[in-house]
This record gives structure tokens, C-alpha cells and sequence, in this order.
């Protein structure tokens, strides 16, 4: 399922999605992207799956694992956000948008939204924290807060049924919504950053703790895993510990 270019349009000229126009322009106007995210992401996704993807934002890996042939269940806290994949899913039966965070525990929390840059808005004041004076963020600033509703990647489970992959990418929560999950599961990716490594060596201990043996990495958007083997939790955080800091971020791919 390809998304049309005038929905994108349309969305893209509303002014309260300006926030968004970056990540718009890199999600939906390039294709050779979009064919790279296809191939690195057909390693963890077939037609007819069920997928997760957590921290969803404006919907770039939901439109590739439906590009895939899967089924969605797009999880995501922000009004302007949720608003926008609306506008771009709505008609698609197969995308299930859940306008919520995921956490540990159903209820509410308190997002942090960053305005101007949507993409880091998260439910973490550790990360707020981190962030703060570290080379590469210090132009960024939370400046609103909002109460949300939680759920949790079980009480996705129980509602929408076991996924094959869960993408997981909530800037410095990823630990939190592990602890949500407590029965093992195909295949699984969390964010991690190097403001805060201690979020992923926190994920990789929940990660063994359900079952997860085999471990890997993707750096930055780079649509690649970045080592050759398959490692185990131990050699992984290593390498985490090793990145420099100017690697920001990338994603650790979790099997059983």
C-alpha cells in the first residue's frame, strides 16, 4: 500500500503540520529510502503479518510494512502526530492507529513535547536530562508538557494478537515499554541512543529476560545491520559502550 503524494501534499500545506515538514519530506519523498527501508525490513516482515510500531510518529515504517503486505497497529501519543497519520491511513483497514503512549503500566503519563521538533518529544525526564548541554542537542527544548493515555505492548497483544516484529522508538522509554511485554515474541527493534546508553543495556536485560538470544544493530537511518554476526546481549552492549557519541542513535534488533 503505496501513500498517495496529494494526501501527502494536502497534509504537508496544513500550517499546523509545519512542525512536521522535515520528517514528511524524508518519509514520503524519497523513494530510494522507501526501497531500502522495503529490503533491510523483509528480513523481519511478510505479507499478512502483524506488526507493531511503537512510537509511530508520522508513519514512515507503517507505510513500509504496509508496502510489505502487513498488518499495522500504529501506537502514538502526539495529537498533531496522530492527526497526520490519520490523514494518511484512514483509509486503510489494515492500520490501526492507537492514539497512546506505551509504558510498563496501562494509565497515563506525562509527555514531554518538544514543538519544533516532534520527532524527540518523549515520556522520559531522564532523557530530557541527558539531552540537556550534550553535543548534538543542545539546541533542542521540551517546552509543553501533556497528560497522555498508556498502554502496554500485553494489552496490545490481548486486543490486536501476537505481532511477528514491534518496532519500538520512543526516545529514552524503550525500556519502560519492554517491561510491558512479558511473553516472547518472533522478532523485536528498540531505539538507542548515546546520551543515555544505560536505556539500552536496560532493554538488551529485558530482551534476554524474554527469551531474545541473538542480537544486532542498525546505526543512525542507514537501513543496514552494522555488524556481520548475530551476537549475544553481552557482546552487543559492548558494542554499545564502544560507539562515540557522535553515532547518536540507531535501533538494536532483537530474535529469539
Amino acid at each position: 500500500m503505496h501513500v498517495n503524494a496529494e494526501v501527502v501534499e494536502s497534509v504537508k500545506a496544513d500550517p499546523a503540520a509545519s512542525p512536521l515538514r522535515r520528517s514528511l519530506d524524508v518519509a514520503y519523498g524519497d523513494p530510494k529510502r522507501a526501497a531500502a527501508m522495503d529490503r533491510f525490513y523483509a528480513q523481519f516482515v511478510h505479507a499478512e503479518d502483524l506488526v507493531f510500531d511503537v512510537g509511530a510518529h508520522v508513519g514512515d515504517r507503517t507505510g513500509g510494512f504496509r508496502r510489505l503486505g502487513a498488518r499495522v497497529v500504529a501506537v502514538e501519543p502526539q495529537p498533531l502526530c496522530a492527526r497526520t497519520i490519520r490523514a494518511l491511513y484512514g483509509g486503510d483497514d489494515r492500520v490501526i492507529l492507537v492514539e497512546a503512549a506505551c509504558g510498563a503500566t496501562p494509565g497515563t503519563l506525562e509527555l514531554h513535547v518538544n514543538s519544533a521538533n516532534p520527532t524527540v518529544s518523549t515520556a522520559s525526564p531522564r532523557f530530557v536530562q541527558a539531552a540537556g548541554g550534550a553535543d548534538g542537542w543542545r539546541q533542542e527544548t521540551w517546552d509543553a508538557r501533556i497528560d497522555v493515555p498508556t498502554t502496554t505492548l500485553d494489552a496490545l497483544i490481548a486486543e490486536h494478537g501476537v505481532p511477528a516484529f514491534v518496532k519500538i522508538d520512543v526516545e529514552g522509554f524503550e525500556d519502560a515499554v519492554l517491561a510491558g511485554l512479558t511473553r516472547p515474541l518472533p522478532a523485536l527493534s528498540f531505539e538507542f541512543t548515546t546520551i543515555d546508553r544505560g536505556v539500552a543495556r536496560a532493554g538488551l536485560d529485558r530482551a534476554t529476560a524474554l527469551g531474545f538470544t541473538r542480537f544486532n544493530l542498525a546505526l543512525g537511518d542507514t537501513m543496514a545491520l552494522a555488524e556481520p554476526a548475530w551476537m549475544s546481549a553481552t557482546a552487543m552492549a559492548a558494542v554499545l559502550d564502544t560507539l562515540p557519541h557522535a553515532a547518536n542513535s540507531g535501533d538494536v534488533y532483537c530474535t529469539p
